[in-house]
């Protein structure tokens, strides 16, 4: 993670309950990102400027307009002006009519348009059989919190990781969860990691946007520190994937899916 870019110091006044105090905090960076597809504008995404490249690859894919990342034939990210120029292999995919030029917001899914055509295509039916256990489950997400050093520093981040059952193997962090998402996936396809029989832990709440990114993942369990909504899980059900929620201390809710959870023995 680049300190210089995620988060900037700022001098603020602490009450501490009894007295205002000047101190300086650390403020997560917020900044627009312009994807320009063949010389077109497609999108501004609001974002924590780190992992840009990473940011473009997993939204193009998210989105349908890439299915791999051999479909990107040229990528220039100018950081400082919030750009990135995309070639593409098969450049009518981004004007395709499912497709239109929008702002996304930061504000955890409320700026976005609203399921796409394009998720039609792209969310996949998981039939995956792995399994994990009730600690495994725990254990992930208290690795996704210990290991972020800029929400500690800002309080104003998500994380997002892709997971084995029992490590972290890629994290990305940002304002915005589906950002911090779609930067684990843009990681996966650049480097081609197997996204196969793997897990996704997740620190904001499960909404349905979130939900399809995971199956467009491939990915069959999604853990979360925080709540789903009911369409989420209306998508978990016909889509196969595991949903377990209000992972904290060492309890949790499993929403659909529950065959992938190994009990306890003596269950």
């Amino acid at each position: 993670m680049d300190k210089e870019h995620s988060a900037a110091g700022r001098t603020v006044w602490h009450y501490d309950g009894e007295k205002l105090q000047a101190q300086t905090d650390r403020i997560a960076a917020e900044r627009p990102f312009t994807l320009e597809l063949d010389g077109e504008e497609f999108a501004t995404i609001v974002c924590t400027p780190t992992d840009l490249e990473d940011l473009a690859f997993g939204f193009l894919a998210s989105e349908g307009v890439i299915r791999t990342a051999d479909e990107v034939i040229g990528l220039a990210v100018d950081p400082r002006r919030g750009l990135a120029r995309v070639r593409l292999l098969h450049p009518e995919r981004g004007r395709s009519p499912d497709h239109s030029k929008r702002f996304i917001g930061s504000c955890c899914g409320k700026g976005r348009q609203f399921y796409f055509r394009s998720d039609v295509r792209t969310a996949k039916t998981i039939m995956s059989r792995q399994t994990i256990t009730p600690a495994q489950c725990i254990g992930l997400i208290r690795q996704l919190q210990d290991g972020s050093d800029l929400f500690r520093e800002t309080g104003g981040v998500h994380n997002a990781a892709l997971c084995s059952p029992d490590r972290l193997l890629v994290c990305r962090t940002d304002i915005g969860r589906h950002n911090a998402l779609d930067k684990v996936f843009g990681h996966c396809l650049r480097e081609r990691l197997s996204m196969k029989d793997k897990v996704v832990a997740f620190s904001g709440r499960v909404s349905s946007e979130v939900l399809l990114k995971t199956s467009k993942m491939g990915v069959g369990t999604l853990l979360s520190k925080s709540a789903p909504t009911d369409l989420a899980l209306e998508l978990a059900d016909e889509l196969g994937i595991t949903v377990i929620g209000f992972i904290r201390g060492s309890s949790f809710n499993v929403y659909s899916h529950p065959e992938r959870i190994t009990r306890p023995s003596g269950d």
